[in-house]
């Protein structure tokens, strides 16, 4: 998980904490993969802060049980999650916000926010880093979704409801 290795022996704590988690990431653009065309780059720097948040949150609520101190090779929730904030969000976010805020001051009132967004000379080289972020966090909430012991919510998906009614199948 991008520069994080070990065992993770996880406690009852950890595993509630990883479910929270889990749902946090798979409910957000954070997992999910930003199309060329697709979306806007404020809304996914956006929804990857609020992670900061919630992670927070999780580390507060479930207090010490979840970075109990360990063996090296072996990781806890705590290190995960803090490692994953300090060392592939954190970096997007403090490069990327400022001069994102700044492109987006130098839109006329006239001007379609999405299509100025997307004529930024910079739009390209941003989502090749938010994708990079969002391959550690897939792999994050893989391994936090194994921990929890639940079922895959982020590459399932329902089969077409419209291939299911043309078969005359409801």
């Amino acid at each position: 998980m991008g520069e994080i290795s070990g065992t993770w022996e996880p406690v009852d704590a950890e595993r509630e904490a990883a479910w929270e988690l889990y749902v946090e990431l798979a409910t957000r653009i954070s997992v999910v993969e930003l199309g060329e065309d697709e979306g806007l780059l404020r809304e996914a720097l956006s929804s990857l802060y609020t992670v900061f948040a919630t992670t927070r949150e999780i580390l507060r609520r479930y207090g010490p049980a979840v970075a109990p101190r360990v063996a090296p090779g072996k990781v806890t929730f705590g290190v995960l999650a803090v490692n994953v904030l300090n060392l592939s969000i954190r970096p997007l976010l403090s490069k990327w916000h400022p001069l994102l805020t700044a492109h987006e001051a130098t839109r006329g009132t006239s001007v379609d926010p999405v299509a100025h967004e997307r004529r930024w000379a910079r739009s390209a080289e941003l989502r090749a880093e938010i994708e990079s972020v969002r391959k550690v966090l897939l792999s994050l909430a893989q391994a936090l979704n194994e921990v929890a012991g639940v079922g895959d919510l982020i590459t399932v998906r329902l089969p077409d409801q419209g291939a299911r009614s043309a078969a005359g199948t409801s």
